[in-house]
Order: structure tokens, then C-alpha cells, then sequence
């Protein structure tokens, strides 16, 4: 059943829609397919071992901690996202981890045999530098946004993203799971728990959005600016 498992992630997965189904066999040979529970660590950046990884199902955080020992996330990460050493770096000395924010089921490669695949698979390769440019582009963003904006519009920006990537939209208005604490968005934003809280409640009474423990309303997208 494992090997069914990890043939159907692969072929669902787009880094290898390119690859033929007996291309996709040979792989499940050489790669590990895992159920981590939530709050387990999956790995750190310094590991012995390096790998690539896929999360086939569930989210993590990738995250690492400043000098005062306090989280600071990095990235969420969603069903179907990459991680690990993207750099394909062997010698890599970042010291960020990634951690199951639910119960998760990952496949990983390990590194030389990534690199092996890519050296095989040139149209995976091409890919694999799509996914992880974006991914990239994303952080750029997210860091140019520490660096030039206040909290109040940081916050109001990772909401509108949030709720544009992952939400339920009818009209203007968007319907969005929280499964992120005020700490977590706080540790996303490079904020406090207190600030957070206190900005998600001036946007709650200026009537942008509606804030519960298992979900968030954006009354209006385009208001909340």
C-alpha cells in the first residue's frame, strides 16, 4: 500500500507531471514516505542527513528562533509545497526547522538522489527552480514588507493574502479556517501577541472583518486596506 501511496503522490504532484508513469515507479524506489503527528518536529536545517520534501497532505511552519530564543515563522506551508534544502546546498548553515502544525504525511528525497533526479529529468529540474523562485519571490516580499511597512498594514497584508490564497470567496466577502493562534500570526508579522490582538479588534469594530477561533471573515476585500 506504501508503494501505491507514494506512486500517486508523485504523479499528482506537479513538479512531476512531465514524467511517464514508469518514470514515476522507478522513483518510489528511492523515496520515503512519512505520517508525522501534529506539533512533531520534521527536521532542522543542520541535519546530518538533507533532504527534500514534499507535504502530500496537512500544513507546517517553517520557523527558526532569533537570539532571545523567540520564534520567528518563516513560511506556512500548504498540501503540495516543497521544503527542505531547496538551495540544494550540502554545506547549507541556516538554522530554520520545520514543524506539523496538524497531522501531515510528507514524502522526501533525500538530497543526492534529488540531484540525481534532476540530472536524469532535465524538464524536473526546470520545474523544481519554478517552484522554488516563487517560493522565494514570496519571502522577498514578505521581508520587504517587514522592513518598509508599520504592523497595522503588515497585518492587514497577510490577512488580504491569507484570505486571497486559501479562502472561500462569495463576492467580496471571504470565508478563511483559522488555524493560526495571535502568537503565530504575531511570530509571521514580527510583531507581539498584544499588538495583534489589539489591531484584530480595532479591524473587528471598524466592521473590515469578523474574528473567531475557527474562522475569519473579510467582510469586504477591497476595504480592507
Amino acid at each position: 500500500m506504501q508503494i501505491e501511496n507514494k506512486y500517486w503522490h508523485l504523479r499528482n504532484h506537479k513538479l512531476f507531471s512531465v514524467l511517464k508513469n514508469s518514470q514515476i515507479e522507478e522513483l518510489c524506489v528511492i523515496i520515503n514516505y512519512k505520517k508525522v503527528k501534529k506539533n512533531d518536529v520534521i527536521y532542522f536545517a543542520n541535519d546530518e542527513l538533507k533532504r527534500i520534501f514534499f507535504l502530500k497532505r496537512g500544513r507546517i511552519k517553517i520557523a527558526e528562533m532569533d537570539e532571545s530564543g523567540n520564534e520567528i515563522i518563516i513560511d506556512i506551508l500548504q498540501s503540495g509545497d516543497l521544503f527542505g534544502e531547496l538551495s540544494l546546498d550540502s554545506e547549507n548553515k541556516n538554522t530554520e526547522y520545520a514543524q506539523a502544525m496538524s497531522d501531515v504525511t510528507i514524502c522526501s528525497f533525500r538530497l543526492e538522489d534529488f540531484e540525481s533526479l534532476m540530472e536524469h529529468y532535465p524538464s524536473v529540474a526546470l520545474k523544481f527552480t519554478k517552484f522554488v523562485g516563487f517560493r522565494f519571490k514570496r519571502l522577498e516580499n514578505r521581508y520587504s514588507n517587514l522592513v518598509f511597512k508599520d504592523v497595522k498594514t503588515r497585518l492587514i497584508g497577510f490577512i488580504k493574502d491569507w484570505a486571497l490564497r486559501e479562502g472561500k470567496r462569495e463576492g467580496n466577502k471571504i470565508t478563511l479556517e483559522n488555524y493560526l493562534t495571535h502568537q503565530d500570526i504575531a511570530n509571521l508579522i514580527c510583531s507581539t501577541r498584544q499588538t495583534v490582538t489589539q489591531l484584530l479588534n480595532d479591524l473587528e469594530h471598524a466592521g473590515l472583518l469578523s474574528y473567531e477561533r475557527k474562522e475569519i471573515v473579510v467582510k469586504d476585500v477591497n476595504k480592507l486596506n
